[in-house]
């Protein structure tokens, strides 16, 4: 008997055995030394295959490959046991190799508010017409979600011909058909999901249909947002109703869904920038980011760089952390990190309360309301926390069923607490902020009556059915306001700076509208987002820094089609000196966070403004070449270098004394070691020839700023001058001293080319050496 028992229990154990091993397996990305190719390879791809097969003992080498890269990156992604990662390793052919990352996507009044009329508007220096005929050639590629082709949005009546450049493509899946989907708008339609596949362990996601298709409104609302064609009487269930368009109307989109139910993985972004390149995008959006790192792990900072050097801008969401410092994402000089601000529009919505007490908050709710009477509110008095926060099944029916129920902000989704008052039986719910959301008001479409109030208004309301015996309460809806003041005001959500990988380099670089934007929709889902929304509408408003890189990435679409010469460096600087930071009040710009003035960590060089930025009179430019001495001056190794930089021939032989000598738009100051830091920047004239600049300086009183000289002149089109400027922190200034901020703005009578400056004391600081 004995004898037949352990055949079969070494049978399972075997069989157990085989399914760790399985379940060991990771998605690995594998940086390759690409110089090092033997020339009996015709390609990179076939080199990689080659060293993966030669490099693995295992017979499944070929099923383990899931992407080889050679344009935005040097190397391929594998499917491998953790120890054949390490014997990767220390082959001589590898950087490095690294685990796949999962990256998370950061989630029409707009144009308007950016002086976007719907003629396009009238342009400094620009024909409106001449600037629609141009924007024609110009193409944005969007890596998200995917998209959903039936949106009017999309709608390529009266634009010409596909540029004859482009050599992209929509591919073909059971919901979607490229002869019936794609037109001379939406030009392009990829996914890419092997990574994500691998990591979900099935060969086909969960009910996810491998396809361009947008099962989940995020990509839809992004590409639409960067260039969806006008559509008139668009709203969400009423609220926001008029012309939706993007903000370059007349530009092509080219989308790539790299991001599926279980988040964005590096293989597959990599692979969609790497399409995206190849297929002739001018610009890339990408709405999406992880945490921070060193650049030569950073896969979306590498593939960015293969971008930039093909002069295609990169807009990236700076993230939806805020108001923690140093919570961005997205942080490498050459892309445009992109944080949000509000809009002039707003949806007021109120709760009147029994002691006679109106409260004004924020809603989308569009059902039919409460009526006017009064009803009981109840809020969790106890220790339960999970009750407090109407989290899902915290609820008892018995307390809260009929009532008006009072929620905390934070841990799970806002509308998902208002479902779960729905579930619970509560005819109601007052969405009240802690002290991590502040004052900061983000209006959704709740599946029941429902506001939202900010926290002292919340600690009100606490206080009221605390006290009160018999707390009621009635809300009330004020449908679409405009011309709200102050605006813009910083989103609190929006990540903040400083930048933990360089310091010296400024992030965000700008701010865009990025609260309450309204934009094309997904046919497949509510506007919540739960399942249990079985609303359909065709636009959908929704905030996070996600919606103000799009709005970004089509402006640059216009520079482009404006100023087809100027690489992506020189659009970004258009767009950061020329932006403002005085709101509609023509006060400083605010934090919703707590109300208080905003600061460069948080806006970057202030909110864009598209106008200006079409002629900004002068730029900071740098190319491939600058950027290698930033990345010289950081000390990685030559080959992680090569890795961003894809080339051979790379040496160190020019790098910067300090990282913060990039010839960047704006200026982040560390005194460290010394009270004297100097920097030396370039100026090239785009605008007149004989132009004359004189320079004009704000300095905390911490600091003493001097620049020289103090007047440029630039006698032609194109001229470069270059200028130093001296930052030296005061005797006596202590080196725990708070965040200080100031200005370099360089003036003539028709254009101001504005740097902020960032300072800090963050170590001891020595003598007065420079």
């Amino acid at each position: 008997m004995a004898s037949l028992i352990w055949p079969c229990i070494m049978a399972i154990l075997l069989q157990l055995c085989l399914l760790c091993s399985v379940s060991a397996k990771k998605t690995y990305i594998v940086q390759m030394k690409n110089h090092q190719k033997p020339t009996s390879y015709s390609t990179h791809s076939d080199w990689f295959s080659d060293h993966l097969q030669s490099s693995l003992t295992s017979s499944t080498a070929e099923q383990s490959l899931v992407y080889t890269y050679e344009t935005a990156y040097n190397g391929y992604a594998a499917v491998l046991e953790p120890e054949e990662a390490e014997a990767l390793r220390q082959s001589n052919d590898v950087v490095g190799v690294y685990e796949d990352t999962v990256y998370t996507l950061h989630t029409t009044r707009s144009p308007e508010f950016l002086g976007l009329n719907t003629d396009v508007g009238l342009w400094t220096g620009h024909n409106s017409l001449e600037l629609e005929q141009a924007s024609q050639d110009v193409i944005i590629g969007v890596l998200d979600t995917g998209v959903w082709p039936e949106s009017k949005s999309y709608d390529d009546t009266g634009l010409p011909s596909i540029p004859s450049r482009w050599k992209g493509e929509c591919e073909s899946a059971a919901d979607f058909n490229p002869k019936i989907h794609c037109n001379k708008k939406l030009i392009g339609a990829r996914y890419f999901s092997r990574g994500y596949q691998m990591a979900s362990g099935d060969e086909k996601p969960s009910k996810e249909a491998q396809s361009p298709r947008d099962q989940d409104g995020h990509g839809t609302h992004t590409s639409s947002t960067a260039a969806g064609a006008s559509v008139a009487n668009a709203s969400l269930l009423g609220y926001a109703s008029g012309t939706a368009r993007g903000m370059a109307v007349h530009a092509r989109v080219a989308t790539y869904k790299v991001c599926w139910k279980n988040g964005c993985f590096g293989s597959d972004i990599l692979a969609g920038m790497e399409r995206a390149i190849g297929d002739g995008v001018d610009v890339l959006s990408m709405s999406l980011g992880g945490g921070s790192g060193p650049y030569y792990r950073d896969t979306i900072a590498i593939g960015a760089f293969s971008a930039m050097e093909k002069g295609i801008l990169v807009s990236c969401s700076a993230g939806n952390s805020g108001p923690a410092k140093a919570s961005l994402a997205n942080l490498a000089p050459w892309i445009m990190t992109v944080g949000a601000g509000t809009i002039d529009r707003d949806f007021p919505a109120f709760a009147q309360l029994g002691n006679g007490q109106k409260i004004t908050g924020v809603s989308l709710y569009s059902g039919n309301g409460m009526g006017k009477n009064l009803v009981s509110l109840v809020y969790s008095k106890g220790g339960n926390t999970s009750s407090n926060l109407c989290l899902p099944g915290s609820l008892d029916p018995t307390q809260v069923k009929g009532k008006v129920v009072l929620c905390d902000r934070g841990v799970n989704a806002r509308v998902e607490k208002g479902a779960v008052v729905k579930e619970a039986g509560g005819v109601a719910m007052i969405l009240a902020n802690t002290a991590a959301s502040g004052e900061e008001l983000v209006a959704d479409s709740h599946l029941l009556p429902a506001v939202a109030v900010g926290k002292k208004l919340g600690d009100v309301i606490r206080e009221y059915v605390r006290t009160s015996k018999k707390p009621t309460a009635v809300l009330s809806f004020g449908g679409t306001v405009v011309n709200v003041k102050p605006s813009p005001v910083v989103a609190a959500f929006s990540s903040r700076g400083p930048n933990t990988v360089t310091p010296q380099i400024l992030k965000p670089d700008v701010i865009g509208p990025g609260v309450n934007i309204l934009a094309a929709w997904s046919g497949a889902i509510g506007p919540t987002g739960l399942e249990k929304d079985t609303r359909k509408t065709p636009f959908n408003i929704m905030s996070g820094t996600s919606m103000s890189c799009p709005h970004i990435s089509g402006l640059a679409a216009l520079l482009k089609a404006a100023h087809p010469e100027w690489s992506p460096s020189a659009i970004k600087s258009a767009l950061m000196t020329t932006a403002y930071t005085r709101d509609n009040t023509n006060s400083s710009l605010r934090d919703a966070a707590d109300g208080s003035l905003s600061t460069p960590l948080a806006h970057g060089a202030g909110h864009v403004d598209p106008h200006k930025a079409m002629s900004p009179g002068l730029v900071y430019d740098a190319g491939p070449r600058d950027y290698i001495a930033f990345l010289c001056t950081l000390g990685y190794s030559i080959d992680e270098i090569k890795g961003i930089v894809k080339h051979p021939n790379i040496s160190c032989a020019r790098k910067f004394k300090d990282p913060g000598q990039l010839n960047y738009p704006s200026f982040s100051v560390l005194f460290t070691k010394s009270r004297v830091v100097r920097y030396t920047r370039e100026l090239t004239n785009v605008g007149k020839a004989g132009s004359t600049y004189e320079v004009t300086i704000e300095a905390p009183p911490t600091v003493e700023v001097t620049v020289k000289p103090t007047k440029l002149v630039f006698n032609t089109t194109l001229s470069k001058q270059r200028y130093t400027a001296t930052f030296v922190s005061k005797r006596g200034v202590s080196s725990m001293a708070k965040d200080a901020f100031g200005s370099i703005a360089w003036i003539n009578a028709e254009h101001q080319v504005r740097s902020p400056v960032a300072f800090s004391w963050n170590q001891p600081i020595g003598g007065g050496s420079d």
